[in-house]
């Protein structure tokens, strides 16, 4: 018999365990047409789960509920797992973050959540003393993560991905990147995570929304109330007309505020409003993008032909956390989920990312051509890795500097004395 996972789709309790499978190499299958509210109610479920939450799992010897409990079961049918560390003090932190990441993360995450969407009773001081436990606990766990690739040890564990599905229930429904933004190593570990291909597998593409849940208002019941009360023989008829003429008044009210809410045409941005360049900016990309052999003096020639330093500036990035980059793929990957955030920037900017060493820690720097003599507001706004690199604008008179940006571009080897892992172009 298979393993089963009794559980709708897009349940980040479900995640933990199939995620912990897909780096176990154990198969687990999702049940099919899973209905929340009427399948979890049939008698063949409660008798898995006397008090019908999901999800459950069905094993051969029994079926085992409560998430954590499901994804330390699956994690376990392989031997010597390495998502449960290699020593007894891993295996010990290990449970210290899992238990961390349910009763700091978790239950902060739904207090603050649920009674915005109307599941349980939305008090503001409540939601209050929510959101400072919750900030204290993100507080704690970015500066365990300013110094730490993951949460224990070097690799990928249990603990990894049990916070990682409780942050994705957090990123997805209520914190906004204004709010994580104080956050920044838990950005971007959130963000290496969820990139990781047997995330990825299970959890799709990631958005990070972008509103708090609105409070939902009550349902006003001083209507029925009224028709509730004993009055007079004739006054109920009253009362009734009173209340239908009232009735087409508020849609009109409604209206009226709807029209004078309508969205307003979308301002320009700002890039655009600048004058004219004699650099366009596709064209280099063009050239960049075709030229295959004699790249020094076709593509970089062009490139200085092209460049307009009224219109547009160079900037130099170095990433601020190397000496955390101690496992390759998890660096490539970290450079790769910051071209995909940089992806609004399209239109006014093209960008070279080197990965530096042959061995760890490697190293990360970059180049960057902006619109504008300055980095774009609106990118330092909504990229949240801009905090996490040193920026330094090219002073294209100094010719080491011009140079420098001639090797940038090209992936000339080696750079600064060491071998590039890997350079990725922003075009």
């Amino acid at each position: 018999m298979a393993l089963v996972l009794h559980s709708g789709n897009t349940n980040k309790n479900a995640f933990k365990a199939l995620i912990a499978a897909e780096y176990s190499g154990i198969k687990v299958e999702l049940v099919q047409s899973f209905e929340m509210g009427v399948s979890n109610k049939t008698p063949e479920f409660v008798k898995m789960n006397p008090i019908g939450k999901v999800p459950v799992l069905e094993t051969p010897d029994g079926p085992i509920f409560e998430s954590n409990a499901i994804a330390r079961y699956v994690t376990r049918l392989k031997p010597d797992n390495p998502l449960y560390g290699s020593s007894q003090i891993e295996y010990g932190h290990i449970e210290q973050w899992i238990d961390f990441a349910s009763l700091e993360i978790d239950d902060n995450l739904k207090k603050w959540f649920l009674p915005r969407i109307g599941r349980t009773v939305y008090l503001p001081p409540a939601e209050e003393a929510t959101i400072s436990a919750l900030k204290r606990a993100l507080g704690a766990l970015n500066t365990h993560l300013a110094s730490n690739t993951y949460l224990v040890g070097h690799a990928v564990t249990l603990a990894d991905i049990i916070m990682t599905c409780n942050l994705y229930s957090g990123f997805s429904r209520i914190m906004t990147k204004s709010f994580t933004s104080e956050f920044p190593h838990i950005e971007r570990y959130f963000w290496t995570m969820v990139n990781q291909p047997n995330f990825s597998k299970i959890l799709g593409e990631v958005k990070q929304t972008e509103t708090v849940p609105p409070v939902q208002s009550a349902k006003k019941p001083s209507q029925p109330k009224e028709a509730a009360k004993p009055k007079p023989k004739d006054e109920p008829k009253k009362e009734a007309k009173k209340e239908v003429q009232k009735e087409p008044a508020k849609p009109k009210a409604e209206a009226g505020e709807e029209e004078e809410e309508a969205p307003k045409p979308k301002p320009k941005n700002p890039l655009d409003l600048l004058p004219p360049s004699k650099m366009i900016l596709d064209e280099w990309k063009r050239l960049y993008s075709n030229t295959k052999t004699n790249f020094r003096e076709v593509a970089i020639k062009g490139f200085w032909d092209m460049y307009d330093p009224e219109g547009y500036s160079l900037w130099f990035c170095d990433y601020k956390y190397n000496d955390e980059n101690s496992v390759s793929f998890v660096t490539l990957n970290k450079v790769s989920g910051f071209l995909q955030r940089m992806d609004l920037t399209r239109k006014y900017a093209f960008g070279k990312m080197l990965v530096i060493g042959s061995e760890p820690p490697f190293k990360v720097k970059g180049l960057w051509l902006f619109r504008g003599q300055e980095i774009p507001q609106f990118v330092l706004d909504e990229c949240y890795d801009m905090e996490l690199y040193d920026w330094r604008k090219v002073d294209i008179s100094d010719e080491a500097q011009k140079e420098r940006v001639n090797q940038m571009i090209e992936d000339y080897e080696p750079f600064e004395g060491e071998a590039l892992l890997d350079a990725k172009c922003f075009k």
